[in-house]
């Protein structure tokens, strides 16, 4: 079966009552954990965003406490879920100011993390990715907050 393009989809969206819709999103909810994460932050998460800023970066404290530091193995194991996880909550909310609130205390965390980042190369290498992507997405923001984020990213 192959998809069929998002403005068809559109179209039939429009002809459909609200009552058949939500019972599509409900289906829709049961079958991946990311459509159902979606749905969270669309109808309880978007109208609060510093909300959802703090309980992603409390789910990064949590998950940087849980890393098993026996050796830079599990450790680069570790920080690459939790960036694809902080990634994927960045790609929820498709706003600019989050992605670079995220991923600064990203690379804070990071950064402060013991034993340090500095003793593997990939782990060093990935900070140093997230970096050039805030800078580049720090370009597109509004004057004042790129002064202000500018001012965090010298500190790093």
């Amino acid at each position: 079966m192959k998809a069929v393009a998002l403005p068809e989809i559109k179209k039939e969206l429009k002809t459909l009552s609200s009552q058949e819709i939500e019972v599509l999103c409900l289906r829709l909810a049961r079958f991946k954990k990311e459509n159902k994460e979606l749905l969270t932050y669309l109808l309880f998460e978007s109208h609060n965003e510093t909300g959802y800023i703090e309980t992603v970066k409390s789910y990064m404290d949590d998950e940087f406490e849980l890393i098993n530091t026996n050796s830079y193995f599990y450790i680069r194991k570790s920080v690459r879920k939790i960036l694809r996880n902080v990634k994927k909550f960045i790609r929820y909310s498709q706003k600019k100011e989050t992605e670079v609130e995220l991923l600064l205390y990203f690379c804070e965390k990071l950064k402060d993390f013991k034993p340090s980042m500095k003793g593997s190369t990939q782990l060093y290498n990935m900070y140093k990715r997230q970096i050039v992507l805030v800078k580049k997405t720090v370009t597109k923001l509004h004057e004042d907050l790129q002064y202000d984020y500018n001012l965090i990213l010298e500190e790093l």
